[in-house]
């Protein structure tokens, strides 16, 4: 744990603070960071002593002929989860470094441990970042996803639910936003990984249905809170890990298909759209252009999009487009003889709605 990057940072700040020359010793007994340099790979033979014994060395003026390499000063042992690491000298009187040298013991203990929980958050995330994509392999190794579960002794079992987060815009870290998640949500329920730099896949795990979707919803509320521009979408419930790769996909489908105007979006709200998707090209386009004989009219799409989003109620889709009453009747009597359709019947505007997506589709928007 006690690394030349830690030792050389530990030398370099409490050396500029307390004007002292302060060595760095190794396991070994190796100095491994010094103000010198030319003693960097001596074998400080008060460090060996302390050690060996695991009790602070004092070298008086006297005594330093005694130790090889060292300097009249004070010698600590660095102690790490009850074991000793390696050992920090302070060279000056010992009379006036007995205390400041506690104090240093105590900082470079300290920059250590917060090194080893810095190192360990970022393994952890490492290995989480490992298992989502083994998931999202084709054909993951289920074992390999076992051995990285156990190793951060996490129960990953069902039900689960994926939440898929697409970000443009941001000023928070990879990291602290990840840890907000978790936080939100409970690291025990939850897998939180950065798929690409601008989307966040969050996987629940057992959570019955209510709860999980509770959690969705104060997820969206700690994005929005956190001043992110953003938009989220989830997936149905699923029992099965080989069902995961579905489900990244159908949240992948549902930013994609979704109104920007949605910040949060339920696959389930766009799971009849989601089908015009999955059919073949050649049958939907031949569906399409039978009922838009006359091919793509904006004012048209504007007009059905706004009607059928307002449950075909007259009144609300002509306030929604700030139009007379009369004109969109007028509209839909157009359409209507354009098509063939009535879009105030609920079959024919089934159709329409249909062609609607398919145009949009062939158009690569939502």
């Amino acid at each position: 744990m006690l690394t030349t990057k830690i030792a050389l940072e530990i030398v370099r700040e409490t050396s500029l603070r307390l004007q002292r020359n302060i060595n760095i010793m190794d396991v070994d007994g190796i100095i491994i960071a010094a103000i010198d340099t030319s003693r960097i790979g001596l074998i400080h033979e008060g460090a060996l002593e302390v050690l060996r014994s695991g009790n602070t060395l004092i070298i008086n003026a006297e005594e330093d002929k005694t130790w090889e390499v060292a300097q009249p000063g004070v010698n600590l042992p660095i102690v790490f989860q009850d074991e000793t690491i390696g050992v920090i000298g302070i060279t000056g009187n010992p009379d006036e470094m007995k205390d400041v040298g506690e104090l240093v013991k105590m900082t470079t203990e300290l920059m250590i441990k917060q090194e080893f929980i810095a190192s360990q958050l970022e393994w952890r995330q490492h290995t989480k970042d490992m298992i989502v994509g083994e998931l999202l392999k084709i054909n993951p190794s289920y074992a390999q996803i076992q051995r990285a579960i156990s190793l951060l002794k996490f129960d990953l079992s069902p039900p689960f639910l994926t939440i898929m987060i697409e970000i443009t815009e941001r000023s928070i870290s990879n990291q602290a936003l990840i840890q907000k998640l978790e936080d939100t949500i409970g690291s025990h329920n939850c897998i939180v990984s950065f798929i690409n730099v601008h989307r966040i896949l969050i996987t629940l795990c057992g959570l019955e249905e209510d709860e999980a979707y509770h959690c969705v919803h104060r997820v969206f509320k700690t994005m929005k809170n956190t001043d992110i521009v953003f938009k989220m979408a989830y997936s149905l419930p699923f029992y099965k890990l080989e069902k995961f790769n579905q489900s990244y996909l159908d949240c992948d489908l549902t930013l994609q298909i979704s109104e920007d105007s949605q910040e949060l979006v339920s696959f389930t709200n766009i799971e009849v759209k989601s089908l015009i998707y999955q059919l073949d090209d050649t049958l939907s386009k031949r569906f399409s252009r039978r009922i838009f004989k006359d091919g793509n009219n904006s004012v048209r799409s504007k007009t059905l999009k706004a009607f059928f989003a307002n449950s075909l109620n007259i009144q609300k889709t002509a306030d929604a487009l700030y139009l007379h009453r009369n004109t969109l009747i007028y509209r839909l009597n157009k359409f209507t003889g354009d098509t063939g359709y009535d879009p105030r019947k609920f079959d024919d505007a089934l159709n329409l709605q249909v062609a609607l997506w398919i145009a949009e589709k062939g158009e690569g928007r939502a």
